[in-house]
């Protein structure tokens, strides 16, 4: 029995080991502790959302309400960070193994009333950052998520035209190192932004969780060692287009009317309605002579040119 203990013991350090998450959020010099999900949720306070181990998130949970901070819609348990649009924020992984991996960072603003009391649901998610495959094949190559595996840190800038509010942030990691079965692995953290932006993306930006993914999106229908994974250079990211914080929910203004050009008096406006022409001769017909009055129009292939005759005596020039 207690070889059967340790051994189960051993087996679920070892499955741990293999996975991981977000530990620590760096703004500058400060440092904000993220949760600690194998530690007892009494008695902690963080400004992440908490979850309870650092084992992946499944196909099977794309359409359940754990995908989007790793939990079942826990709301936060007090403390919020502080960072300023165009700012860069650093998180740094407990521990990460998997390769190879694309990392993805939404934000989603919270109410008025603040993020402790809300749950992130709705069509409020925006992509500030992703990164997939980085140089040579899918099946071989560079990929972003080799980075955290190295370092266990990513950087991300804020947009710097971001509104300023309270935000939830979201890191992601896409393991996809088994064929056609990726792990999934969010966490939340809530943040203050500070600054002067005014601006918010626009409702084509927007993703709910659950919702924003599929299993038939050609980044999580992914397998890693298929003949075309050998030869591909390119990764389709799953999720919606980053925003790059150009684009504004306030509707757009018409510029103003330009001013009128104010003509020189020397110049002498069209008159508004042409005059009729009452006669034509073709091209090169005779014009008439220095005292010919008669007709002074021309026209060519019957399309009639109101531009005076240049009469010279022996037809128009």
């Amino acid at each position: 029995m207690k070889f059967s203990i340790v051994a189960t013991a051993t087996a679920i350090l070892s499955t741990s080991s293999a996975h991981g998450g977000v530990g620590v959020y760096t703004v500058g010099t400060t440092a904000y502790q993220g949760w600690q999900p194998y530690n007892s949720a009494s008695g902690q306070s963080s400004i992440q959302r908490q979850y309870a181990t650092f084992n992946p998130l499944l196909i099977a949970d794309l359409t359940t309400v754990n995908i989007r901070c790793n939990n079942a819609g826990d709301l936060g348990t007090g403390p919020i960070g502080a960072v300023s649009a165009g700012a860069t924020l650093k998180a740094k992984w407990t521990q990460w193994t998997h390769r190879p991996a694309a990392v993805m960072i939404y934000m989603a603003k919270c109410p008025s009333s603040g993020c402790n009391s809300w749950d992130g649901a709705g069509k409020v998610w925006f992509k500030i950052a992703h990164a997939g495959l980085i140089s040579g094949t899918q099946n071989a190559g560079k990929w972003a998520g080799d980075q955290i595996t190295d370092t266990l840190e990513w950087v991300v800038t804020l947009p710097a035209s971001l509104a300023a509010g309270d935000y939830l942030v979201r890191h992601e990691l896409l393991a996809l190192h088994q064929a056609n079965n990726p792990q999934f692995y969010p966490e939340c953290a809530q943040f203050t932004v500070t600054g002067s932006g005014t601006i918010s993306p626009d409702a084509t930006y927007l993703v709910s969780f659950p919702g924003a993914y599929s299993a038939s999106d050609p980044g999580i229908a992914f397998n890693i060692d298929s003949d075309a994974a050998k030869t591909a250079t390119t990764y389709p990211i799953p999720g919606p287009a980053v925003w790059n914080g150009s684009e504004s929910t306030a509707p757009t203004q018409p510029d103003p009317p330009a001013a009128p050009t104010t003509l020189a008096t020397s110049v002498v406006s069209a008159p508004t309605t042409a005059p009729p022409a009452t006669c034509s001769v073709k091209k090169y017909d005779q014009c008439g002579g220095k005292t010919y009055t008669g007709c002074a129009t021309f026209s060519l292939l019957g399309i009639v040119d109101d531009l005076p005759c240049l009469c010279n005596g022996i037809g128009r020039v």
